[in-house]
């Protein structure tokens, strides 16, 4: 299910009216109480905006906030009764997009949320289609036939560029740059996350239809798929 907002923060009472309020403004909202729950969400849900509290209980924003970072891109605006200018400047650093305060005004927040996922939307990539793929990186996930298929984030990530490169041969080098942004992993790796996309994209991975190799050069994605 996809929702407008996701509130991280161990604070149930708060999050909660939060979210009641929220939603009574068709700001879809839905509360995840810590590290675990909040990635979890993630694995069958989608969100257009995090609201990421600092104190998580035996967890902090700003790990989970690095993890978030590795498979999406959607605004994350921490909320923190911290007054620190050093946590501001380290929530901005990690990847935050904003930081509040609390105590907080929900009318104030709702405000701050809906500027937000409006610039989002606005800048926001379409899906895009290839064959029976869907790639959707708004919401970091890509469909075969309607079903959404089980990537980590390497994999996602992978899987991505071989699509929005489909037609041409794509050296290892290139994908080691672009998709592990250096210069020195190793073709194990490479052939490790080839070989579980193509377990993923069909029944029989010994026969490719999709990722096919390209002997001594690198990997061509298949676009003509029936």
């Amino acid at each position: 299910m996809r929702y407008d907002c996701l509130i991280v923060d161990d604070e149930e009472a708060l999050s909660q009216s939060t979210c009641e309020y929220f939603n009574l403004f068709e700001v879809r909202a839905f509360w995840a109480p810590d590290a675990r729950s909040c990635l979890e969400f993630f694995d069958d849900n989608s969100a257009d905006l995090i609201l990421l509290d600092i104190n998580l209980g035996d967890s902090s924003g700003f790990d989970l906030c690095k993890q978030l970072r590795e498979i999406t891109g959607i605004p994350i605006l921490f909320i923190s009764a911290r007054q620190s200018d050093d946590d501001m400047l380290l929530a901005l650093s990690i990847g935050g997009d904003d930081y509040i305060q609390k105590p907080y005004a929900l009318s104030v927040l709702l405000a701050k949320v809906k500027v937000v996922l409006g610039r989002y939307r606005t800048s926001s990539e379409p899906a895009f289609t290839l064959g029976r793929l869907l790639l959707d990186e708004d919401a970091r996930q890509i469909t075969l036939d309607g079903q959404r298929l089980d990537l980590k984030a390497m994999e996602f990530k992978l899987l991505a560029y071989l699509m929005k490169n489909s037609g041409r041969v794509i050296s290892k080098e290139e994908l080691f740059r672009k998709v592990w942004e250096d210069s020195i992993t190793g073709d194990n790796t490479l052939n490790v996350h080839i070989r579980r996309l193509r377990e993923k994209l069909q029944n029989d991975p010994n026969s490719p239809q999709y990722i096919k190799t390209i002997w001594g050069t690198g990997y061509l994605f298949n676009t003509n798929q029936e």
